[in-house]
């Protein structure tokens, strides 16, 4: 018996998940996430800092005072251990937020709920299936729920990922390594202490009065999966490598991991999306993890949105896998150059030497920087303006910031040249785009830019060009769907389709009643 219904349902409360669902109950979207786990995770915590990228995008939401007053900034993050100052960085963050995983989750679950996001835990999927109109899951107990979409979030070990048939190809663990969560008698005098020696790394990093995140690589063995761990099987890990188990008691929370890469070959089988650690899973090197799950959510959430809807044709989920496919594919690859260089015999000792060497370099240290904490990200993007498929930078405007623009997450079409004329091109779209006029206080050379709701620049016209409006017509029909007229609704995306309005009403138009009307020649409609 089908017992409850909605748009979407997410399978995972993790952070990818949380912040998947707050995404789509800002456009508006009934959502219901499906949480196996009876109860949230208070100790548990894999992930343990916001990146920049992060933070910018959960300041365009308006989230980030609340994570900042419970996190610890630290100006540097690592490659492989060797330090990459942040402090030149062209962010308002210059820096790493040291926030674990279970305090992310529980200011996402907040928010959640005051946008009305339904949560059940409890709540184990065992199957699902889908047809042209929606997704039936079935869970553990029995009863099932009907949606338009089932995106999995649903960590390494996906059930949603298996279920769909999704291949998840990669590379086997080399070695191993263990996180404790323990207290310290006699803890090293830096906040954070890294060292490789003759067998092995580790590292010991402050989080908070009195405790310490402990954790050891060992490269001679790969445990078996499912081994437990102990105090002291850390302990033991710790004297053989560190000679000192720096006197460690109580522990919080204690885990095994290796290195093990591994990335869905494919993120959408028809209406089952993957995101997150269902996606792709990798060593915790540089503290990308998380942060990049966040960020597949935010790339996902308004699209998903749009095309449930009926404002977009269904084949916008499609870039969802195209922008994000290779964001995680060098997260991969970076992860895994990281773990090769902490091995711990002379020749990678050699490489370590020089490569410390050349971080010295500027131009190096950022571009590593860049990539770690995903701020050099461009989408693929048509045109030649560099900022074009880039973040678009937090301006000074006379009104505020740009950030401040997207909390809703709507689309912005931001006006900084005095273009009058953006206002009888936008009009089809007046019902997914806010037109905003300000002056920048910096002087940007920004005539006008198209912002996705994601904070990524769709179409860009400098100061003192002649602006295409061809190319933004364009850029609006492909990021937000095909316009709507008196008369005719946005919700009708496709040829003779049948499309959903709103909050889930029906509506069946045809093609034909657009016939003659003036705009017309603006749509770029299927006409698969």
């Amino acid at each position: 018996m089908i017992v409850i219904n909605s748009q979407v349902v997410i399978a995972g409360a993790g952070p990818t998940g949380l912040m998947l669902a707050c995404e789509l109950r800002l456009a508006g979207i009934d959502v219901l996430v499906l949480e196996r786990l009876p109860e949230p995770r208070t100790v548990e915590s894999r992930a343990g800092a916001l990146h920049i990228r992060t933070m910018e995008t959960l300041d365009q939401r308006g989230l980030l005072d609340g994570f900042l007053e419970r996190g610890q900034p630290r100006q540097h993050v690592h490659f492989s251990g060797l330090s990459l100052d942040l402090s030149d960085m062209a962010t308002r963050y210059p820096y790493a937020l040291f926030i674990l995983q279970a305090e992310v989750q529980r200011q996402l679950e907040q928010r959640a709920a005051q946008l009305g996001v339904r949560l059940r835990r409890g709540a184990e999927v065992t199957g699902f299936t889908q047809d042209e109109t929606g997704v039936t899951v079935e869970f553990a107990d029995g009863s099932r729920v009907r949606a338009d979409y089932l995106v999995g979030c649903d960590g390494g070990r996906s059930t949603v990922r298996g279920l769909a048939g999704i291949a998840f190809p990669g590379t086997p663990a080399t070695m191993t390594a263990m996180l404790g969560d323990v207290e310290l008698a006699e803890p090293p005098a830096a906040d954070i202490f890294q060292e490789r020696r003759e067998h092995g790394r580790f590292s010991v990093l402050s989080y908070g009065p009195g405790w310490y995140r402990v954790l050891t690589n060992e490269f001679d063995h790969v445990a078996g999966r499912d081994e437990p761990v102990t105090l002291e099987t850390l302990r033991k890990a710790m004297l053989k490598i560190a000679g000192t188990d720096f006197g460690m008691h109580s522990p919080r929370w204690l885990s095994r991991h290796g290195d093990a890469a591994r990335q869905a070959d494919r993120y959408r089988v028809g209406r089952v999306l993957l995101a997150g650690d269902a996606a792709h899973i990798h060593f915790p090197a540089g503290g990308q993890g998380l942060n990049t799950g966040v960020q597949d959510a935010v790339n996902l959430g308004w699209k998903l949105a749009a095309v449930v809807r009926g404002q977009a044709p269904d084949r916008l989920l499609d870039t969802y896998h195209a922008e994000r496919h290779p964001v995680a594919a060098r997260v991969l690859h970076n992860t895994r150059a990281q773990t090769a260089l902490w091995r711990v015999d002379e020749h990678t000792s050699a490489l370590r030497e020089v490569l410390d060497d050349l971080i010295g370099i500027d131009e190096v240290r950022s571009r590593l920087a860049g990539m770690i904490t995903a701020t050099d990200l461009q989408y693929p993007m048509e045109g030649t303006d560099d900022l074009l498929g880039r973040r678009i930078p937090d301006l000074d405007l006379d009104r505020g910031r740009v950030y401040e623009l997207l909390h809703h997450a709507h689309a912005v079409l931001l006006d900084l040249g005095g273009l009058p004329s953006l206002d009888s091109v936008v009009t089809g779209w007046a019902d997914r785009v806010d037109l905003v006029r300000a002056r920048s206080i910096e002087g940007s050379d920004l005539g006008a830019v198209l912002i996705r709701p994601d904070g990524h620049v769709a179409w860009i016209t400098r100061a003192g060009e002649r602006p295409d409006y061809d190319a933004l017509q364009a850029a609006l029909t492909t990021w937000l769907g095909p316009p709507a007229f008196a008369g005719v609704p946005s919700a009708m995306v496709e040829r003779g389709g049948d499309a959903r309005l709103g909050e889930g009403g029906r509506i069946d138009r045809r093609m034909a009643c657009l016939q003659g009307h003036p705009q017309a020649q603006h749509m770029r409609l299927s006409s698969d």
